[in-house]
């Protein structure tokens, strides 16, 4: 499953993101990761909950962060979710073709490993969205 949190900044992206880590680290039987470009969530998810800073790593386009994400699950069959806030400001490129891509490789590599994905990203939610990306999109997350 991949889900996207889209909003515009302030609009509680993040506090809706938070609420759905603490969730998953209460209910999960396995590991919650969350992927964040800074260290702003460092106090507020459950600290069972493993924290990466992309900036730590030089993770600044899509491809990396696949080899990443990829590198997490071979080093941790275990994950069962993968948090990622601020999606496009980790990315040099944050066009609509690389996030559509990315989301459809996140899919199936969601189908193909059973972990859960939730990204969100800032943007106008009452925008026109591309079908490739309006798909993932939380229809019900009230930002």
């Amino acid at each position: 499953m991949v889900k996207v949190i889209i909003g515009q900044k302030g609009s509680g992206k993040t506090k809706t993101l938070v609420d759905m880590i603490r969730q998953a680290a209460e209910e999960s039987r396995g590991n919650v990761v969350c992927i964040e470009k800074d260290k702003n969530l460092t106090f507020d998810i459950p600290y069972s909950v493993r924290l990466i800073h992309t900036s730590e790593y030089s993770i600044n386009s899509n491809v990396l962060l696949r080899g990443f994400i990829s590198g997490l699950h071979a080093g941790n069959y275990d994950i069962t979710h993968v948090f990622i806030d601020n999606f496009l400001k980790m990315l040099d490129d944050s066009s609509i073709d690389v996030v559509a891509d990315f989301l459809d490789w996140l899919d199936k590599f969601s189908s193909a490993n059973s972990v859960d994905f939730v990204v969100s990203f800032t943007a106008d939610p009452d925008a026109p969205k591309d079908p490739r990306i309006k798909r993932f999109v939380l229809e019900d997350d009230n930002l």
